[in-house]
């Protein structure tokens, strides 16, 4: 009788299993591998919070420093600002010009909204022949901003505007209390440029209206 010699053959050795931290270069007992760390809980918390306060800061700076809202609580620089319109207002605009709409404390110390028509060592007249206001003789068109159910002026004047003041006048001048009806306080109805607070560049609200503010044409040809 054959006996059948015992199955000798044999399957190619699985790789070792190493537990999970051990290591592999060890006695099999091994020890937990310590190089990533768990992040740690609140990291994420304390960012955002930090990012927070440093987007609050930086919005409180600008607001003290460069720019600030104003709401118009009035028609008196219609049809270029209406009532319930936000503008922002520059602080760091640079020196005031002909043409600019600035935001100034008024002759009564109330935040006042006008247009500069003339600055310091400008004549400023109503009318000429065909009704105009002149600054230096030079007539203005000011069909571009003034109210157009409106009018340069109803009363005459003619003034020679201080070093350092401003003449400022209102789009709606029927509408407006401004240089003109002021002439019997401090500057004869002028404003000192420092009274200024800023320029106003852009409408901001309602988004239907919101547009940059420019300094119309006619006031380049004052000299």
């Amino acid at each position: 009788m054959t006996v059948e010699p015992p199955n000798e053959s044999v399957t190619p050795d699985a790789e070792p299993v190493v537990p999970p931290g051990a290591d592999p270069g060890g006695d099999g007992r091994g020890k937990k591998r310590n190089d990533a760390k768990a992040p740690r809980k609140g990291g994420g918390l304390r960012e955002s919070l930090f990012l927070l306060v440093s987007g609050v800061l930086v919005a409180l700076l600008l607001q003290a420093f460069v720019f600030r809202s104003f709401y118009i609580p009035s028609e008196s620089m219609e049809n270029t600002l209406i009532e319930g319109d936000r503008v922002i207002v520059n602080k760091l605009y640079g020196e005031t010009e002909r043409g600019d709409i600035v935001v100034f404390k008024g002759w009564r110390g109330d935040d006042t909204i006008k247009r500069v028509i003339a600055v310091g060592g400008d004549t400023v007249r109503c009318c000429d022949a065909q009704g105009r206001i002149t600054v230096n003789g030079v007539p203005l068109d000011e069909k571009a901003y003034l109210h157009p159910d409106d009018f340069p002026s109803g009363d005459k004047f003619e003034k020679v505007v201080p070093k350092g003041r401003l003449w400022v006048m209102g789009d709606h001048r029927s509408a407006s209390s401004d240089s003109r009806t002021h002439e019997e306080m401090e500057g004869e109805g002028t404003i000192s440029t420092a009274a200024v607070i800023g320029r106003a560049f852009a409408i901001y609200w309602p988004f239907s209206r919101a547009t940059l503010l420019s300094t119309p044409e006619t006031f380049v040809k004052v000299r």
